[in-house]
């Protein structure tokens, strides 16, 4: 399945927003209804969305390849995925939402919702038949859900931008693991490309099997074959600079010192900070030892002082 950072791998920088007009004459979908396949991917969906209207056929189910579950007489669609057709699908949906309701609808495939793909085609439907932006039209189930899965994905970004730890590695590479609920990694690259642009980092989603590697010129999308590893204080000893215990010591120590027992509210904490990103932060793993002063550091001249007394 190809991934992309951005629908279609590119975005326009610049969009006119109040080109949408009304609805021209679409397409009736007289046709029976048919089961479509595709590889997976946003381009594939919008591809989809693209046969849909070019067949006159509405979908009973679009499944990605590899898990399709067909019906029993029921042979289903394959398309193969068109760049063309789905730049075309994403431009003319132009018409009738703006940017920011596109974005959802990216939004939406990247959540993984067992439904996803019949919701965008519902929503984008809808969208086309209205003329007319329909994002504030809550009366309208899929317009409900999409807008609740848009939030969902919002926290998630936000909580991965603020709760990635990276460690260093022997060859000047910065890796970080998680596992986030939704499939949120092309949505933290642009932030995560601009904070560390001076080093060299990579991502990894161990769900979903592919990280963000960032390599001080661009960010691309890489795909690992080989298990991943539980998590990321699991790391090989030999592949991590040699100074990396000490920063995680430091971070710890600093962490314990800001916190104020007074005021430890564990509710308030876990609600901020779920539980299932514990495993991945620094300072939630178990103390291997107090942070201590290095002992050898001592002022020039004080050693030989000592020895001459």
């Amino acid at each position: 399945m190809s991934r992309s950072l951005t629908p279609l791998h590119r975005r326009r920088n610049t969009e006119v927003a109040g080109s949408r007009a009304a609805a021209p004459h679409v397409t009736q979908l007289t046709n029976p209804p048919l089961d479509y396949v595709y590889d997976g991917s946003f381009e594939g969906l919008l591809t989809v969305l693209f046969a849909v209207y070019a067949r006159k056929a509405a979908p009973n189910t679009i499944q990605p390849l590899g898990t399709m579950q067909g019906g029993l007489f029921a042979q289903p669609v394959q398309i193969d995925t068109d760049e063309a057709a789905a730049a075309r699908v994403w431009e003319g949906l132009r018409r009738y939402m703006d940017q920011e309701a596109r974005t959802r609808l990216f939004h939406v495939f990247l959540s993984e919702q067992p439904d996803r793909e019949l919701l965008v085609f519902r929503y984008a439907d809808l969208a086309m038949r209205a003329g007319r932006d329909i994002s504030e039209n809550y009366a309208d189930d899929n317009v409900r859900r999409i807008a609740h899965i848009a939030q969902q994905m919002y926290r998630e970004k936000h909580r991965m931008e603020a709760f990635v730890r990276f460690e260093k590695t022997s060859d000047e590479l910065f890796h970080a693991t998680i596992e986030p609920d939704f499939d949120v990694l092309p949505l933290i690259a642009p932030h995560f490309t601009k904070r560390y642009a001076d080093q060299r980092w990579l991502i990894f989603d161990k769900r979903r099997r592919y990280g963000l590697y960032y390599d001080l010129t661009r960010t691309d999308v890489v795909e690992f074959e080989t298990s991943a590893p539980q998590r990321n204080t699991d790391i090989s000893a030999t592949v991590l600079d040699e100074r990396e215990p000490l920063f995680k010591l430091l971070w710890q120590s600093y962490f314990d010192h800001v916190n104020i027992p007074e005021r430890k509210n564990i509710k308030l904490h876990r609600r901020h900070m779920p539980l299932r990103y514990w495993r991945y932060l620094s300072e939630k793993q178990p103390r291997e030892q107090r942070f201590e002063p290095i002992k050898n550091k001592r002022p020039p001249g004080q050693a030989c002082l000592e020895q001459g007394s």
